[in-house]
């Protein structure tokens, strides 16, 4: 058994991605280990109630931002595949500029729309007088965090995978971090959401001028493929629906909980869903780091180094997750307790959260097939499926069972929606993207 497990580590070590899936996965590393300082930091420092105002307004943006990128912060990946051999920089230059004009045009889209919900009625809504100026801010700087999230999206579409990680997974927290203590130290917490959104706008400053600098070494060449704005709608629109299920999928919990609860409860879940981030980690950096190659190959018909590239990254997703499922599920109290006594409230619904990402590991590149195969519609319908279970569930079990019912609703509904679409690829092209 020993020398078998040798010999598929040996095989999975020769791929040429692994390399750079194990660099990114320590800097991602790194990531977490930012993250999860910070977060104790917060916990400790700041009253419950305002992290889980800061964690309320972090889910709304994921959700809203989704929306408003329409999914091109991860279509650019798809183009990119798409364009093959050709002057991909030029390429990639060119389907930029339509996506920021995008970006743009939903932002004022979106801000204008927001401008005609009736303030008290949001207001009551969630029990909060205040919770409206908070979503206003949000909306208002939503261009920004839509230019950050792309703008790392394509410094991985142009192969500078260490950059966007480094961006999307350590300087992003930087402004946030420095604000926080500084707030910390004025005696001024109560503005941590606000020092929260300003952040993106020096992030996206930041992020421009690299791409810029990036995109000045292209050269202009009659070849290039040249998308349209109807070729980038028509494959980004149903990529950002199912970014959006995936987004809600993962928010609806905390918009429930703060419904239904209160801001402390929200906190005390987040960070449940912070450390189940740990797993998730995983899985999506070897998914990203693949998904090209998937495009790649499966508009070549090389199904055999599509198979072969599915597989290792399946085992490499399985080998480097185990450990952390059984850390964490031997250790819940002790690990929840570093984020102060109140945080071990989140035990049960921790471990619930942790066993379910453990099962979806073993889906391995399910998540991204069929977006890199041109299969959006499908992925569309199943996580619209899905998203609709996880309401319902949460509606039910979150007002009688609070963070454990949120928990429930999350992995139940994530389990569904990665069978199904493990048993779609399966019967449409004969791979299998389970365990194996």
């Amino acid at each position: 058994m020993l020398k078998k497990t040798r010999n598929q580590l040996l095989k999975i070590n020769k791929n040429p991605f692994v390399q750079q899936s194990l660099i990114t996965l320590i800097l991602r590393f790194f990531g977490v280990i930012t993250l999860f300082g910070f977060t104790v930091f917060l916990t400790k420092t700041y009253p419950p109630k305002i992290v889980g105002q800061y964690d309320f307004v972090r889910s709304f943006l994921l959700v809203v931002g989704s929306i408003c990128l329409l999914g091109c912060d991860q279509s650019v990946l798809y183009f990119k595949g798409r364009l093959g051999g050709s002057n991909t920089l030029e390429g990639i230059k060119k389907v930029y500029a339509k996506m920021v004009g995008l970006l743009l045009l939903m932002s004022i889209l979106l801000l204008c729309v927001f401008w005609f919900i009736d303030e008290q009625f949001v207001n009551n809504y969630f029990s909060d007088p205040g919770v409206y100026d908070i979503l206003l801010k949000s909306i208002m700087i939503l261009f920004f965090y839509g230019l950050t999230t792309l703008n790392t999206e394509v410094f991985r579409a142009l192969d500078h995978f260490y950059v966007a990680e480094l961006f999307r997974n350590t300087i992003k927290y930087i402004p946030l971090i420095v604000g926080a203590i500084l707030l910390s130290y004025f005696d001024k917490k109560a503005y941590l959401v606000t020092v929260f959104l300003v952040g993106f706008v020096l992030l996206s400053l930041i992020t421009t001028i690299i791409i810029f600098i990036y995109f000045s070494k292209a050269k202009n060449q009659s070849e290039n493929v040249v998308f349209t704005y109807k070729d980038i709608l028509t494959k980004s629109y149903p990529i950002a629906i199912s970014g959006m299920a995936l987004f809600l999928l993962t928010s609806f919990d905390i918009l429930f909980l703060k419904k239904y609860r209160d801001d402390a409860t929200v906190a005390f879940y987040s960070v449940a869903v912070k450390l189940m981030t740990i797993l998730s980690m995983v899985i999506i950096t070897v998914n990203i780091t693949v998904s090209a190659k998937i495009s790649e190959y499966f508009f070549s018909k090389s199904k055999t180094d599509l198979i072969k590239t599915i597989q290792h990254a399946s085992r490499l997703i399985f080998l480097l997750t185990f450990p952390a499922v059984l850390i964490i599920c031997f250790f819940p109290e002790y690990i929840l307790g570093f984020f102060g006594k109140g945080y071990v409230a989140a035990k049960d619904a921790l471990l619930i959260l942790i066993i379910g990402q453990g099962i979806c590991s073993a889906f391995g590149t399910a998540p991204v097939y069929l977006n890199m195969t041109g299969r959006q519609h499908v992925f569309q319908i199943i996580l619209i499926v899905a998203v609709l279970i996880n309401f319902i569930l949460n509606r039910i079990l979150i007002p009688q069972y609070g963070m454990t019912g949120a928990a429930t609703a999350f992995v139940v509904s994530s389990v569904l929606w990665n069978s199904i679409a493990a048993v779609v690829i399966y019967k449409k092209d004969k791979v299998n993207v389970f365990l194996n």
